[in-house]
């Protein structure tokens, strides 16, 4: 069955189709607990917004900070804060990888566009 997401803050339909949403037991390395994952989004629903973030994090003399390079995914239509896209999606190429490590070190990786399921009204196509 098909579902229409809509911005939880405006109510704009925000086009995402449940045929390029990964299923909730797929493995990414950022997780997806609260969270929908989608392969592929309409650009014309949504500003991409660029956020570096150095976290000071001291384990060691010479460590010290954790670097998230991360975008925003907003609605277009009233600003708010729907996700986040992360480039951990499935590998673009069949290749073994990087070193034979297996398809997690392919690169490049497919950008995987993640939605917090507050951020978004689901409700049923009719």
């Amino acid at each position: 069955m098909a579902s229409i997401y809509c911005c939880t803050e405006c109510g704009t339909n925000l086009n995402l189709s449940t045929t390029h949403l990964f299923p909730p037991d797929f493995y990414f390395e950022a997780g997806n607990k609260g969270t929908l994952s989608f392969a592929l989004i309409d650009a014309s629903k949504f500003k991409l917004e660029k956020e570096d973030k150095i976290r000071p994090f001291f384990e060691t003399v010479n460590y010290w900070g954790i670097v998230r390079n991360r975008t925003k995914i907003k609605c277009n239509n009233c600003g708010k804060l729907v996700g986040y896209v992360y480039d951990d999606g499935p590998p673009l190429t069949n290749s073994p990888g990087q070193y034979h490590f297996g398809p997690s070190q392919v690169i490049p990786r497919a950008p995987r566009y993640r939605f917090k399921t507050k951020a978004l009204n689901i409700m049923s196509e009719t």
